[in-house]
């Protein structure tokens, strides 16, 4: 069993993404070919976002954003410390200061009660991650942000397609920054990602610090970075944004039949709130005894994983932004999470493997 299973997508598109690829061999123009806005324009039109721009990696999306709000030494960016460290690896690249806040126990999202407290005069940016396909809750971000004149990204690396309140993640903000890593909901076959804004100042300097800062050739306005999305990685996005419609439906089935059935078979899955969905970039669960559970479903052949076994705020390289015993809830979280194999084509037979081989390992304890 794969853990995202990335094959059966392939043989299913494999004529779209051959003949994508042989297009761009064919013209020859690997970087910024024509590709590129033609997946830009293609997103932007998904998304109701004005401004999309593509970029090489999720990561460097996030860095190009900060940089764009022209972030100075002393600003601080509020953010979750239970993410991929890329979301506070950025933030401190771009000269500023992470201020972690803890999440919501049973969504893993940043907790919006917990924001305000943590403003300060130095406060540029909220950074919110939308964790495992579900948005955090933007529209109180959005207004603790406007009260206090700061930015907003949303992190959405994981919940590209997702809704929130009736409109698409990536168009819930001053910036939406998502990630086309093969794994995510819409991957590509390396790396790469897009930036989302309805604020043309801000798309302009996304597209000039892409490319060195440049304003135009040789000309450089800004402090940028090589952050182009390459034209093949782009081809691949296009031939896999044909079916996107039928993955998101898929996985909406698929996440509400491993919901149905966990709750069954005694296990909590992470809460998706009432007035959004989920993109199930990972389906995970909360168990105890973790690496036993593990260790009994990997002798059955099903792969998991753990996002994440260590909050940001308690690694090496983070540690002096936060103190070790901050944010309780990140702590527990990041010692009971289990993802558990997840992807559009992910069969019902095997979800319902998985979810036997789980309870047995309840039974077993």
């Amino acid at each position: 069993m794969q853990f995202t299973d990335l094959k059966s997508q392939y043989a299913a598109l494999k004529p779209a993404i051959d003949a994508r690829i042989q297009r761009v061999l064919d013209h020859g123009q690997y970087i910024m070919g024509p590709e590129v806005k033609e997946l830009e324009s293609a997103l932007a039109a998904f998304t109701g976002v004005r401004h999309c721009i593509t970029v090489a990696s999720g990561t460097e999306a996030l860095l190009i954003a900060l940089m764009a709000l022209d972030l100075q030494p002393c600003d601080e960016v509020i953010t979750t410390p239970f993410t991929f460290a890329a979301t506070a690896e950025m933030i401190v690249l771009a000269g500023a200061r992470p201020v972690f806040v803890d999440i919501e126990p049973d969504t893993c999202n940043i907790d919006v009660a917990l924001i305000e407290a943590a403003i300060t005069p130095r406060s540029k940016a909220i950074m919110p991650v939308s964790l495992y396909g579900q948005v955090a809750d933007m529209a109180e971000i959005n207004a603790i942000a406007a009260r206090h004149g700061l930015a907003v990204i949303e992190d959405a690396a994981q919940s590209f397609g997702a809704l929130y309140q009736g409109r698409r993640s990536c168009a819930l903000s001053t910036f939406g920054a998502t990630s086309f890593f093969p794994s995510k909901p819409l991957g590509c076959y390396g790396d790469g990602g897009a930036l989302f804004t309805d604020d043309e100042r801000l798309a302009q300097a996304a597209r000039e610090i892409r490319v060195h800062g440049q304003s135009a050739r040789y000309t450089h306005t800004r402090l940028g970075v090589g952050g182009r999305m390459d034209t093949l990685q782009c081809a691949i996005v296009l031939a896999k944004f044909e079916r996107f419609d039928w993955e998101l439906q898929s996985r909406a089935e698929l996440g509400a039949r491993y919901q149905r059935q966990l709750a069954g078979a005694g296990f909590e899955a992470v809460t998706v709130r009432p007035d959004r969905n989920s993109v199930w970039a990972q389906m995970t669960v909360f168990v105890d005894a973790r690496q036993a559970v593990q260790t009994a479903l990997q002798a059955q052949g099903i792969p998991t994983a753990v996002h994440y076994p260590k909050p940001l705020h308690q690694q090496p390289a983070y540690a002096a932004y936060g103190k070790a015993d901050a944010c309780p809830h990140s702590v527990s979280a990041s010692q009971r999470v289990l993802s558990l194999p997840m992807s559009a084509d992910l069969s019902e037979a095997d979800l319902d493997r998985v979810i036997a081989a789980l309870a047995a390992t309840r039974v077993a304890a």
